[in-house]
């Protein structure tokens, strides 16, 4: 069987840089599209990411930063990163204190930019 080509990107990502611990797509409503986690609550995860998506949006329009890139959040315990995937996704990254921060910048951009690319193959866009 076939791997979820989705799954694929977020593992890639994962192997890649440093300190990505778990990793998730959603829609920007905050359904789940595919994840790869082992501790945080998936449905949980991207609802939380929606809404944080939104915000940083909506933060950016009122004060003309222009579109959105990504949101950064730093905890004790680590990252939370979620990027605008297109119009309609989301890709949440869950990272801990270790995260190669500019490193997962360089390699989002093209994973996002694949992500959109399949996303809007399967209609979300």
């Amino acid at each position: 069987m076939a791997q979820n080509p989705i799954l694929t990107e977020l593992r890639s990502l994962r192997d890649q840089v440093t300190g990505v611990m778990e990793t998730a797509v959603a829609t920007v409503d905050g359904l789940l599209v595919v994840a790869d986690t082992d501790g945080a609550r998936p449905e949980v995860l991207s609802a939380l990411a929606a809404a944080t998506l939104g915000l940083g949006k909506r933060t950016g329009a009122e004060v003309g930063m222009g579109d959105l890139r990504e949101v950064v959040i730093r905890c004790r315990g680590g990252y939370v990163i979620v990027y605008a995937v297109g119009r309609m996704g989301l890709l949440a990254v869950l990272a801990d204190e270790g995260l190669d921060v500019p490193r997962l910048h360089v390699e989002s951009r093209p994973t996002v930019e694949r992500l959109d690319a399949l996303l809007t193959q399967g209609s979300l866009n």
